[in-house]
């Protein structure tokens, strides 16, 4: 029995949980057991998608026999070569529940053949200099992998989304304006530089490392303005170096005496205003590209950076976050909106007014989600990204 490409509606759930099955299973330990009851079905399912691979029409038309993974390659330049959709790659690699060895991991200098049987496509793993796929390996790439830095490629360029990871920050509430905050600088600078000093009051918390934002602007809906979070522009990081007080001065009053602190690093030159939170565990973990299991429907809320419009390899804002399903990997299209136009053809002579119908001319990856707000990457777009513009599944 053939997996269908494009499940019917009334089995895209099961299709999903199958996904979900094949997944959990490659991504635990060989003793490991699902958290979940399974099935027979679902596992039978499962079992299905993990063999099938993607059919021929999905391939590229340029797509090679064969490539030899080379330093900078990532999973998703990989899966473009091979895919007209390449956030399918899971299908095309096959998701292998009889390998869980970390089998994910691919290294510049292996070579990926194309296996094409049956009126499907497979992707296995040859030794360089390996002349046919006799002693292939089937792929078998887990939807979520953790950052390597022991030479395995990664899933996406993480040069673009790295220095936002952690910076890019969404409050549920406008918590900065009660943090500790820049209150005098040295020297009476009016801004700040990296190895400088800066004067701290607020409660810190026990904390000696601290991130520097400046004052948190809200975030509207495009479509209900609902304010969905607060956004706070990253400045950059300081340093904990001497504790405040409040003491008795010379004349016998009290005055107090502000935290000492010194700027690690920069984005945007630190001033007096500019407040203090701590500094998270860092996050590294990299999720591969997938389409949602869902239908999505949002808009963007700004563009990072206050710019008024963006290209590829920026970053957006979206309206839609973990409360409606989103998670980091999520591939989203971009739709551009149809322009207004009169139809002149009637017999009658009269113009009839139109709205032509929207069109696709991009693709985002999400990468960093809050409870109802995320960011994502713009992989590519034909035309300027703008506030309020559209994004669906792909």
């Amino acid at each position: 029995m053939s997996i269908p490409t494009r499940p019917a509606p009334a089995a895209r759930l099961a299709w999903a949980a199958a996904l979900f099955v094949a997944a959990s299973v490659v991504a635990a330990p060989a003793t490991a057991q699902p958290s979940f009851p399974v099935t027979p079905e679902m596992r039978n399912t499962a079992q299905q998608v993990a063999q099938a691979g993607v059919p021929l029409s999905e391939l590229s038309p340029n797509a090679p026999e064969s490539h030899t993974v080379q330093r900078g390659d990532t999973l998703w330049d990989i899966s473009k070569l091979f895919l007209t959709s390449p956030w399918r790659w899971p299908e095309l690699w096959g998701m292998n529940l009889e390998q869980i060895r970390n089998p994910h991991l691919i290294f510049p200098g292996q070579v990926l053949v194309l296996v094409k049987r049956d009126g499907r496509a497979t992707l296995q793993l040859a030794q360089a200099g390996a002349g046919a796929p006799s002693n292939t390996v089937k792929l078998s790439p887990r939807v979520r992998s953790q950052v390597l830095d022991n030479g395995a490629i990664a899933s996406i360029p993480l040069h673009l989304i790295g220095p936002f990871l952690n910076d890019a920050v969404v409050f549920d509430t406008n918590e900065l304006a009660a943090a500790p905050r820049i209150v005098a600088t040295q020297e009476g600078r009016v801004l700040l530089s990296r190895g400088e000093t800066a004067y701290v009051r607020g409660d810190l918390g026990g904390a000696r490392d601290f991130r520097l934002f400046r004052e948190p602007r809200p975030l509207l809906d495009p479509e209900t303005r609902e304010v969905l979070g607060f956004e706070a522009r990253y400045v950059g990081t300081a340093g904990f170096e001497k504790a405040g007080e409040d003491r008795i001065g010379a004349n016998g009053k009290p005055e107090v005496v502000p935290a000492t602190f010194r700027i690690n690093d920069l984005r945007l030159e630190a001033g007096v205003g500019d407040r203090l939170h701590p500094v998270p565990q860092r996050d590294l973990t990299a999720y591969a590209p997938h389409a949602p299991n869902a239908a999505v429907d949002g808009r963007i809320v700004s563009i990072y950076g206050e710019a008024l419009s963006a290209g590829q390899n920026q970053i957006v804002t979206l309206n839609r976050g973990a409360r409606e399903g989103l998670e980091r990997g999520h591939v989203l299209a971009l739709w551009r909106a149809g322009s207004a136009a009169v139809d002149r053809t009637q017999a009658d002579g009269r113009a009839v007014p139109m709205r032509l119908p929207d069109e696709r001319h991009g693709l985002l990856f999400v990468f960093r989600v809050f409870e109802r707000v995320s960011y994502a990457l713009i992989l590519n777009v034909q035309e300027p990204v703008r506030a309020g513009d559209r994004f669906t599944q792909p």
